[in-house]
């Protein structure tokens, strides 16, 4: 064998040791790194009937109160279909479809809630999402306040009472309480506000229970993300503020079978 062909073959005996190792370490590395965990992010269940199929909502662009015009109500409305449309026993018509159905009935807004009434009918929904934008600033730590009024159209499976209100004064309030014995027609099942400032410690702990499931937890912000992007964290008080109204709700319908348990 000649001295060539000797370090040749030396030189392949080292490479394959150097593959083998490799591999080794390959394999070492691979097995202590961590298992990706998925967890199911929180679910939202609405509290009625839907033995005969889910109920259906309706959402209108919210209208914008909070002083600032650095707000897209269109994208906060996308926000809150999303909340809707995740919420099991509900389903939700996207907001690109309410608007066409406003402007065949060439309505800017809805004023009043014979609106929303006629709204509801045109598009065969049992209920209408109408709210506004209470506060904004999309600066770090962000700010985000909704508030959100649900009304029933008649007949549909959220049979309401058939009192009124000014639907504006409603969305601004804080609970429905106050309008129970209005003289006026019309007035919504439910309405819920949320103020949800960043700064608040109660509505971090709140956003990292909401982060669970919706936020990769081997990124290097983890759920914070939602605090770094304001459309992740406007996407977070659609929800909070839809599962208050469906909070509601069920206190609503408890109160309604409590009366009717009472009744002779």
């Amino acid at each position: 064998m000649t001295r060539e062909q000797s370090m040749l073959r030396r030189h392949r005996q080292t490479l394959a040791v150097v593959a083998v190792l490799v591999g080794a370490i390959g394999g070492l590395l691979g097995g202590c790194a961590p298992k990706r965990t998925l967890f199911p992010p929180t679910a939202l269940i609405a509290p009625y009937d839907t033995s005969e199929g889910d109920a259906l909502w309706a959402v209108i662009p919210p209208r914008n109160e909070s002083g600032t015009t650095a707000v897209d109500t269109r994208m906060v409305g996308d926000a809150i279909v999303q909340a809707c449309e995740s919420t099991r026993g509900v389903r939700c018509l996207p907001l690109n479809r309410t608007i066409e159905a406003m402007r065949a009935m060439q309505l800017d807004e809805i004023r009043n809630p014979a609106d929303a009434e006629q709204l509801a009918v045109l598009l065969g929904a049992d209920a209408i999402i109408a709210g506004s934008v209470t506060a904004y600033d999309p600066y770090e730590p962000p700010i985000m306040g909704l508030s959100l009024a649900l009304y029933a159209r008649p007949g549909s499976l959220l049979s309401q009472r058939r009192d009124l209100v000014d639907p504006y004064a409603m969305t601004r309030s804080y609970s429905d309480t106050q309008f129970q014995g209005s003289n006026f027609r019309g007035s919504p099942n439910t309405v819920a506000s949320e103020i949800l400032d960043a700064r608040d410690h109660s509505v971090l702990m709140v956003l990292r229970d909401y982060a669970e499931g919706r936020s990769d937890k081997q990124s290097a912000l983890d759920w914070r993300v939602h605090l770094a992007s304001m459309d992740l964290f406007t996407r977070f008080a659609a929800h909070q503020t839809v599962r208050r109204l469906l909070d509601e709700e069920w206190l609503r319908l408890a109160r309604e079978v409590s009366q009717q348990n009472r009744s002779p």
